[in-house]
């Protein structure tokens, strides 16, 4: 007897339920409608969005101590763990000096600002103050220092991740130095402790539709569609031309690694969209993390490449940052010369790293770099407040996507990325172990090709391939990821 085919409403019905990409995308559609028809509504429903990020803010530093810690071990070479540092920094200074230069050159073709006629004595200095919280970006001394831990809590009770890198390799190096003989339980429970970090995040995904929802009715209720009427040209060219850099760095991940950025963008359509929706990377970053490995990526290469990115690799800020300088500068009416541009990289160069985590960061980076200038007036920066908010969602796709290419990049480039289960992965042959495996049955209308031998021997726990498989909605999908990653360290290295 045939299968009985399920009715549209009620087809409709299970995706809506099972799958995350389903929901977010409702949830932004909502969202932009309510904020649009009921503007005053844009501040009840903010606490959404915050309260969804605060979540995931709890547990992304344990994760990427455990991550680390774990991929250290059992990489076995701390020496390899050093080089992938190593390579993912000279990835990253390529990567962003190439944005910097992209956003630049369009700027001065399109000349999105040029026509103004901004008097900057008109302008409210002070709101610039009031948005940046009187902060200051790091010098290079400070930036460093700050990097490392003054204690261990206070590494983890700030969500410093870079501090919490240092304590991960110093942690994974001396679980090395004394072997499991000495310290036999350590490591079972710290990934342990990764498990129940994976269920946690598991739980807390389940309100994204809420999150998005509310922080779209916060923007388009705060800030309302009018403002692409004064800032049309600037928006839609800083938009333009990530989409270039996005190209670009398709065809480098491709030149490198034999991957499209297409299918993985379809892969992690649901944690972009989430992103996209947020306007903050970190809320996606555990399941960033989760594919990434699934994917074939060795678990110290995400564990050190992906959070340390998040403070190195700022492709999309990389994009405003220069485009918003000559923007300012052309409205205002200041004819920037190539050496004054040159200038312009230079400062933007270094104070990009220093962002993460500050309040109002790109207008300290655009107020240093008008500083350094001597041309632009400062208080000039204030022309961009309007049109900010706007401007997070390029700047958070662009910077994640970036990041999770720079995985795959420095992985292959190291040796610690498993190129069949990529492809496969990508390709949709092997099912991730969570929510999509029910959105690809539903799709698709068929299984998810999860049978393959080599590959479900490594996805799943040994005898338990078809429950993890089968079971989506699952809390315990982190015995999965984690056994994924036993297969995944073990067979890379």
């Amino acid at each position: 007897m045939p299968p009985s085919v399920p009715s549209p409403p009620r087809r409709v019905a299970r995706i809506l339920r099972t799958s995350l990409f389903a929901q977010v995308a409702c949830a932004l559609v909502l969202g932009i409608v309510v904020g649009r028809l009921w503007p005053d509504t844009a501040t009840t429903f903010q606490p959404l969005g915050d309260g969804f990020v605060r979540l995931i803010k709890t547990v992304i530093s344990p994760l990427v101590f455990c991550v680390v810690v774990v991929g250290i071990a059992k990489a076995g070479n701390l020496k390899a763990f050093g080089r992938i540092g190593l390579k993912a920094l000279i990835w990253f200074e390529i990567a962003s000096t190439a944005a910097l230069l992209i956003g630049l050159i369009a700027a001065n073709v399109f000349a999105p600002g040029s026509g103004m006629n901004v008097d900057p004595s008109k302008l409210d200095a002070s709101a610039v103050d009031d948005k940046t919280a009187g902060g200051a970006l790091p010098s290079t001394t400070e930036f460093i220092l700050n990097a490392l831990p003054q204690s261990a809590v206070g590494a983890f009770a700030e969500n410093s991740l870079l501090q919490v890198l240092v304590l991960a390799c110093l942690t994974g190096a001396a679980l090395l130095h004394l072997g499991r003989t000495k310290v036999p339980a350590i490591l079972p429970a710290i990934e342990q402790v990764q498990e129940i970090i994976f269920a946690i995040v598991g739980f807390v995904m389940k309100l994204a539709p809420l999150a998005v929802f509310g922080a779209m009715v916060h923007l388009v209720g705060e800030y309302g569609l009018g403002v692409m009427k004064t800032y049309g040209k600037l928006i839609i060219l800083c938009y333009a031309v990530a989409a270039v850099f996005l190209v670009l760095l398709g065809v480098a991940l491709k030149l490198v690694t034999g991957l499209s950025l297409w299918k993985f963008v379809r892969y992690s359509r649901a944690e972009l969209l989430l992103a996209l929706g947020t306007a903050s990377s970190e809320t996606v970053m555990p399941r960033m993390m989760q594919k990434l490995r699934q994917a074939g990526a060795r678990d110290d290469a995400v564990g050190l490449v992906l959070p340390t990115g998040y403070s190195f690799n700022l492709d999309g800020a990389s994009i405003y940052l220069s485009i918003g300088t000559l923007f300012i500068a052309q409205a205002v009416g200041v004819d920037l010369s190539l050496s004054q541009q040159i200038t312009v990289i230079l400062v933007l160069m270094l104070t990009s790293k220093g962002m993460a985590g500050i309040p109002g960061s790109a207008f300290l980076a655009l107020s240093a770099t008008a500083s350094s200038l001597g041309a632009i007036p400062a208080g000039a920066v204030a022309l961009l407040l309007g049109v900010d908010r706007i401007m997070d969602s390029m700047r958070v796709v662009t910077n994640l996507l970036g990041n999770c290419v720079a995985v795959f990049a420095v992985s292959r480039w190291e040796g610690a990325l498993d190129m069949d289960r990529a492809k496969k992965m990508l390709d949709g042959e092997i099912a991730f172990v969570e929510e999509d495996v029910e959105e690809d049955v539903e799709q698709d209308g068929s299984k998810p090709k999860t049978d393959v031998p080599a590959q479900t021997a490594r996805a799943d726990a040994p005898g338990k391939g078809e429950e993890s498989a089968g079971t989506a909605e699952e809390p315990a999908e982190a015995k999965a990821t984690a056994s994924l990653a036993k297969g995944s360290a073990g067979g890379a290295s």
